[in-house]
């Protein structure tokens, strides 16, 4: 179908052009088609071209798109980011609606002309051209917006789009080694090697009504009585499927949270698809044979879940699957990993025949430092998993004997609103620490317990990750569940109809739930110290002024125990512009977290049975009759 047919852009194209037909403005409409989809690069230059007057040449890139009453500037060719970059920023940033229109319909038809394309309009966007210059930086272009009904001026920049099928750097997926090089640490307890504060981050570039990296704005939550709380959420399709992904930041200032926020939203999104880099393997596991890893090591579902969603097919060895280039680093080698365990949200919902969330996914400013946060994920959640569903009792730890005093205010100030803070060694099989913080509310009430967790080489820095988890959610927990409360009742003695991630954190606030957290509240123990706690038998390990060798000590604590380690590259160019790096890690056999009751892989996987008695924890593996079945509180 010819642009031209549809092209709302055509008068406004053609009023542009009389005035000086010896420099034609190339105008290209937004919303006729699927920018995202289109892949054809001679197609998409000439549809383009339709919209030249004649003479024109049909590989002319637009230099003008307008949807509606706004008309966008694009880049120059030639500079940084393209008319494209800017065709799918605007797309992603449009409303469900829109979206499934284009993404999902059929062709598209034009209502008439646009009220807007006037002589007088196309005046002063001729003049805006003249004006506005290029004005970028090395990573970002200037776009210049003009309101046709107002003629009010904005800018914003654009930050490229990787997998432009114009100006994208996307290479195709292959079989290479991580570099992971000397990362000095700033000091022993210290393991990020560059603050947040250092990165080069533009909010407005990365969330902007019109090209937005991740959505429209950030949003504060005001009531927040333990943070200056800032919340973020941007779309991303999985099949038919629109998701909102919420990213956001938990610091004491409104500024510092914005930008943590804005860091999680990166991870985010290069968790939820591939971005740089193309999939080139698709085959069978039966084919591959020791080249790859087989997913069922990380757990399946029980046969009932696929039996009542004959939509999702299982895993199985001869069907042909998508997968990317990952690095064992017990082994030293490639390996290949399942699309789907990498990348959370990139396959259709048929397709994932387990639904992976961010376990073991994580950033930082060098991809030793994002390799050592994604594998603590995984080890603390493991452990987590072991606990609950073990029905297993932890020693307790008393927070007022943290040596650090912005630990011990934070626990006075949840106790001035109501909750006593809680914390638990929950070390199962390795020797690093990892800490459980339950935010209980004292009068036993409405929103009862928020769960956190944390691991670190270093116990003050895992109980400080536990702790801002709690404080950030334990008080929201009163109006969160109370607004939700019909529904989460039904799930006490339904948990079938425990779905979604929110779920999980919700149902206890519910105060008929803390019953089944009383293995874990009600030992009756008294809280051991900080020091008391790990020292002894089990000491914390030792700290390294390098975090490759923290890392190093990580990697064979975990494989000494017969476990591999794979990690993939997930980093974005956006990412890499910025010094940042995320990767997915690994660990064939460790406990996951799932979310939704019917999809909890832990339930089945060998190690929930094993693990205690292999940690000397226990004279028996866990039977059946033993296994707490129910839904974890994890957030």
């Amino acid at each position: 179908m010819s642009s031209a047919a549809v092209d709302p852009g055509h008068r406004i194209s053609a009023l542009l052009n009389a005035a000086d037909p010896s420099s034609p403005v190339v105008v290209y409409p937004l919303g006729v088609r699927d920018e995202l989809g289109v892949r054809d690069e001679l197609r998409v230059r000439d549809e383009l071209g339709a919209t030249v007057p004649a003479g024109g040449a049909p590989t002319v890139h637009p230099q003008v798109l307008v949807y509606g009453r706004y008309a966008l500037l694009a880049p120059e060719p030639g500079g940084v980011g393209c008319a494209r970059c800017l065709a799918r920023r605007w797309q992603a940033l449009r409303p469900a609606d829109l979206r499934d229109a284009l993404e999902l319909g059929g062709e598209t038809a034009a209502v008439g002309d646009s009220p807007y394309a006037t002589r007088f309009a196309a005046d002063a966007l001729r003049a805006l051209r003249a004006a506005a210059g290029t004005d970028a930086t090395d990573a970002t272009a200037t776009i210049h917006v003009l309101d046709l009904e107002t003629l009010r001026v904005s800018r914003v920049p654009l930050v490229p789009d990787g997998d432009c099928t114009e100006c994208g750097t996307a290479v195709p997926d292959a079989a290479t080694a991580p570099e992971l090089p000397a990362s000095p640490k700033r000091a022993p307890d210290s393991f990020r090697t560059r603050d947040a504060a250092d990165y080069p981050l533009s909010t407005v570039a990365l969330v902007n009504p019109i090209c937005g990296v991740l959505g429209t704005g950030l949003w504060p939550d005001v009531t927040s009585r333990t943070a200056s709380t800032v919340h973020g959420v941007f779309q991303v399709r999985g099949g038919e499927y629109l998701r909102d992904m919420l990213h956001g930041g938990h610091a004491d200032s409104y500024a510092r949270s914005a930008r943590l926020s804005l860091l999680e939203g990166l991870e985010r999104a290069a968790g939820m698809r591939p971005s740089g880099k193309r999939t080139t393997v698709v085959a069978t596991l039966d084919d591959l044979g020791p080249d790859a890893l087989d997913p069922r090591e990380c757990g399946v579902y029980a046969d009932e879940f696929y039996q009542s969603n004959r939509y999702i097919k299982r895993f199985a060895p001869d069907r042909p699957i998508p997968w990317v280039w990952g690095w064992s680093m017990r082994d030293a080698r490639p390996i290949l990993v399942p699309e789907v365990l990498v990348y959370y949200h990139h396959a259709r919902v048929e397709d994932r025949f387990v639904q992976e969330c961010s376990n073991g996914c994580a950033s930082g400013g060098s991809l030793v430092e994002a390799v050592y946060y994604g594998l603590l994920e995984a080890i603390e959640r493991d452990a987590f998993m072991i606990a609950w569903y073990g029905r297993r009792s932890l020693a307790e730890i008393d927070p007022h004997t943290s040596r650090r005093p912005e630990t011990r205010l934070m626990v006075d100030r949840l106790a001035m609103y109501g909750y006593r803070a809680r914390f638990f060694d929950t070390r199962c099989t390795f020797d690093i620490p990892v800490v459980t913080g339950v935010a209980e509310r004292i009068d036993g009430g409405f929103g009862t317990l928020a769960f956190g967790g944390g691991a670190s080489l270093d116990p003050e820095t895992a109980m400080a990750a536990a702790l801002c988890e709690i404080a950030a959610d334990s008080i929201p927990l009163r109006g969160r569940a109370g607004g939700d409360e019909p529904r989460l009742r039904e799930m006490v003695d339904a948990y079938d109809k425990v779905l979604n991630l929110h779920d999980h954190p919700l149902l206890y606030g519910l105060p008929e739930m803390r019953r089944h957290a009383s293995f874990l509240l009600d030992s009756g123990a008294a809280p051991r110290s900080m020091t008391e706690t790990y020292a002894g038998a089990r000491p914390a390990p030792p700290l390294a002024a390098d975090l490759r060798d923290d890392l190093e000590r990580c990697v064979s604590t975990v494989t000494a125990q017969g476990f591999d380690v794979v990690v993939v590259d997930q980093t974005r160019a956006e990412q890499r512009d910025l010094g940042l790096h995320t990767a997915s890690v690994t660990v064939p056999g460790l406990l996951p977290i799932d979310f939704g009751w019917q999809r909890q892989r832990a339930l089945h996987l060998p190690r929930l049975r094993t693990a205690q008695r292999l940690a000397g924890l226990a004279d028996h593996d866990l039977r059946d009759d033993e296994i707490h079945r129910v839904p974890h509180p994890y957030p």
